[in-house]
């Protein structure tokens, strides 16, 4: 495996952890593809067009990287990593799918979305199919932990995005309750990719905490930086419609932050567009000049920064190495998204 070198920025220390963990993700990638196999010929179809549109494969590589980081060894027989990273990709890939149908969105990754291309029937059933061959992938590994592990997380996610259509709209929302929201869409996941590579390495439950908070730690980081990229990020680098959240009315820290910061007025204006969800075509303009005014972006990308040291001192419990550093400085990635 190469070591790599010594990385500055995160996006530099993100390349540099897939450089070190690339013969995993290699075959993580094949069994990907692999399990996206079907004689329904729409299945792989509507698969490829998700290959295509690539993304990090952040969440699978977690798994792969905790799994070496307590120790696993992989060999011929020992491959068990690789089957729970590919599980953990078709979690997050069928939760996306179901996601953009909901949104009604037309971008994923700076390409059209599934549902865009295929429609919304399809990208629902073949969600639905990966569900499905996200829990043949843990049957076939074999361990109930690693089930009870996997399964909560896709509970849980599903639980995040009910309480985020729950909360939609609604102005008035905690920020306890924002917070709970991100965990389950989004936490729990990685917590979850996480905490089974210390379990496959028959590690303590100690290490497995460790693991679940880095996990969770980041994962939080991660969704705030993403809520602050829909009102703060040029629409090519981010990769999805600029003010989709908006349009869509979603309750997020940014939005919070300004209503609650704004005057009178301002929230006599965030109270049309995003809690009766009246909106014309001049009001994200005006959304975006209260959430720069109230320094909103800057005030979730600090709560960011916050969960993304809580996820570095998570990993102190294990001993310095090579992979640690690489993990630990992939975090900053997370933060680097929007500055």
């Amino acid at each position: 495996m190469p070591s790599g070198g010594k990385t500055s920025g995160g996006e530099n220390a993100l390349s540099a952890l897939l450089a070190f963990l690339k013969d995993d993700m290699h075959a993580c990638n094949r069994a990907i593809v692999e399990r996206m196999q079907s004689p329904v010929p729409l299945i792989p179809q509507l698969g490829a067009h998700l290959v295509a549109a690539g993304g990090k494969r952040l969440r699978p590589l977690l798994t792969l990287a905790s799994a070496r980081l307590c120790g696993y060894e992989p060999g011929p027989d020992r491959q068990r990593h690789v089957g729970l990273a590919a599980c953990v990709e078709f979690i997050h890939t069928a939760t996306l799918l179901h996601d953009d149908v909901v949104d009604e969105s037309v971008l994923r990754r700076g390409l059209a979305s599934a549902n865009a291309v295929f429609g919304n029937k399809a990208s629902v059933l073949v969600g639905d199919f990966l569900f499905a061959r996200s829990f043949q992938l843990m049957t076939a590994d074999g361990s109930l932990r690693v089930m009870e592990i996997l399964s909560g997380a896709s509970a849980t996610i599903a639980e995040g995005e009910v309480l985020q259509m729950v909360v939609q709209n609604d102005l008035s929302t905690p920020m306890e309750r924002y917070l709970e929201v991100i965990h389950g869409k989004t936490a729990a996941l990685f917590a979850a990719a996480c905490r089974v590579g210390a379990v496959i390495a028959e590690r303590c439950e100690a290490d497995e905490l460790a693991l679940d908070a880095f996990g969770t730690n980041l994962g939080m980081a991660f969704q705030l930086v993403d809520d602050a990229l829909d009102y703060a990020a040029d629409q090519a680098v981010l990769g999805k419609t600029v003010g989709d959240d908006f349009r869509e009315g979603k309750i997020t820290l940014p939005v919070l932050a300004a209503y609650n910061a704004g005057s009178a007025d301002d929230r006599s204006f965030w109270e049309r567009v995003i809690g009766r969800g009246e909106q014309t075509d001049e009001d994200l303009s005006h959304a975006l000049a209260l959430i720069a005014q109230t320094g909103a972006i800057q005030t979730t990308i600090d709560r960011a920064r916050q969960y993304a040291d809580a996820a570095v001192d998570a990993l102190k419990v294990f001993p310095e190495s090579e992979i640690r550093r690489l993990m630990a400085e992939t975090v900053q990635f997370t933060v680097d998204r929007a500055c």
